[in-house]
């Protein structure tokens, strides 16, 4: 017998030639190729893949994957402040318990009948993100906060019928490339200027673009340079005053020192549950969010999965379900207002138990115990000869350095703090045109005082042998 044919794949399904065999005369041909007949010939690929032998054992292929992550260089062994969307925060022991136990890990899309547990664990996970919030209704998270603030965008434009949404143009590129590819054709995004000093949004450029068109207006508080949005109030009294929706984004980690979108006008929120509890994995474990009033308008026009509490037939008992579930794409995919599919319900899972160890007093203490470190940690890089900060406005978690003084550029910085055992800030230079030579540094809690001291003398140390220091 051909060794090929014969030939059992340890990891591919119904490889064994004689249950192949069985399947072919099931469907009724004689080989495997007919059922690519369709296919045109010059687009089949005539030989084997060009892949490595299979590992036929499971230590075998254990210990080759350990010799493939033992080349990565983590922030486990280096101090980071990376930030921009994706940042190192502590994960306390138990959310990873938690998470991971069976029911929650493995119930990818449990209904009443096989649930165990999940429905209620996402409810309380949306009643503690709407505490944080100040509003009432939260959704099942989604992919990340690049879809939420999409969806909510899209949501405006539902809700007040009109075609146009502004912007504020200090938003990650990112996050804004997904923004117009989501809302195209339906949208039109619009930009609306900062100012160069503070980063604030320019009201006056926010009046001349309000148009009886415009759906929405979407800012970030904190933004994602870092600075807090001190005009959340005057921005959506704005909107308000020409008929527009306040969209607002933000991260629930600053929700201990600042004031909830709500409270400042803010009609939908949106944002990320990454620091809640979850890891940053490869890239991170990613969840958008959104949260609105308990307004019809607005309740009906979630495309996403929202859970509740509601009485059962049997008396005194409680239980925990959709709301509205012929709003989503699962009732009916043709009329669904978005499709909604696989979403980050598991981080949710993490939040929750982040949140509920947390309380409102554990948050208070992160907010300020990281508001208190940016500050200082400013302070001390800001003494360096060459290095200024980029915008006036009080950063939170997160400040522009501006490094053009020192005669280095952000790349060649970034390479010298890396031998010190140090990843440094975001590179902007390709992001913003007027931030050339600026980097977006983080400062979490993971970061301690004798971290930031180090740094600065390492940074010290770079710019000297580049001539930057006096």
């Amino acid at each position: 017998m051909d060794p090929k044919k014969s030939f059992v794949h340890p990891y591919i399904p119904n490889s064994v030639p004689e249950v192949k065999e069985m399947m072919l005369r099931e469907v009724g041909v004689k080989d495997a190729d007919e059922l690519y007949e369709d296919i045109p010939e010059e687009l089949r690929m005539k030989r084997e893949l060009r892949l490595p032998r299979p590992l036929l054992s499971e230590l075998e292929l254990k210990r080759h994957v350990e010799r493939i992550l033992a080349k990565n260089t983590s922030c486990e062994e280096l101090v980071s402040f990376l930030g921009g969307g994706c940042a190192q925060h502590y994960v306390p022991a138990l959310c990873d318990e938690i998470s991971h136990r069976a029911e929650f890990l493995t119930a990818y899309a449990g209904e009443p009948y096989e649930d165990a547990g999940r429905f209620q664990a996402l409810f309380e996970y949306e009643s503690l993100m709407a505490e944080i919030l100040d509003f009432d209704v939260v959704n099942v998270p989604t992919y990340d906060w690049g879809q939420a603030a999409s969806t909510s965008i899209r949501m405006a434009g539902r809700i007040t019928k009109r075609p146009k949404v502004l912007v504020a143009d200090t938003l990650s590129p990112d996050r804004l490339a997904v923004i117009r590819n989501y809302c195209q054709p339906v949208l039109e995004i619009e930009l609306v200027g900062h100012d160069p000093k503070t980063g604030l949004l320019r009201l006056d450029d926010l009046r001349s673009r309000l148009t009886p068109d415009v759906a929405a207006v979407y800012f970030e508080n904190p933004s994602y340079l870092g600075f807090i949005e001190t005009q959340g109030q005057d921005i959506a009294d704005l909107a308000h005053a020409k008929g527009s929706l306040s969209v607002v984004g933000v991260d629930p980690i600053s929700l201990g020192v600042l004031k909830p979108p709500s409270q400042y006008g803010a009609d939908i929120a949106c944002g990320d549950i990454q620091g809640l509890g979850n890891h940053m994995y490869f890239g991170g474990a990613l969840g958008g969010f959104i949260a609105t009033r308990d307004e019809e308008k607005f309740v009906m026009e979630y495309p996403s999965r929202l859970f509740g509490i509601a009485r059962t037939a049997a008396e005194g008992e409680w239980g925990f379900g959709d709301v509205a579930y012929s709003r989503t794409s699962f009732d009916g995919r043709e009329k669904g207002k978005e499709f909604v599919g696989t979403a980050a319900a598991l981080y949710g899972i993490s939040a929750a138990v982040y949140l509920s160890l947390m309380g409102p007093q554990g948050m208070r203490d992160l907010g300020r115990h990281i508001l208190q470190k940016s500050r200082y940690a400013v302070k001390r890089l800001t003494e360096i000869a060459g290095v200024g900060l980029r915008f006036e406005s009080s950063p939170f978690k997160e400040f522009v350095l501006d490094f053009s003084k020192t005669g280095k550029s952000v790349a060649e910085i970034n390479r010298s703090l890396l031998a010190h055992g140090i990843f440094g800030g975001k590179d902007l230079t390709g992001e913003f045109a007027e931030l050339r030579n600026c980097a977006l540094y983080c400062l979490t809690e993971m970061v301690t005082q004798a971290d930031i001291d180090r740094l600065v003398a390492a940074l010290k140390e770079c710019l000297k042998a580049g001539g930057g220091e006096r």
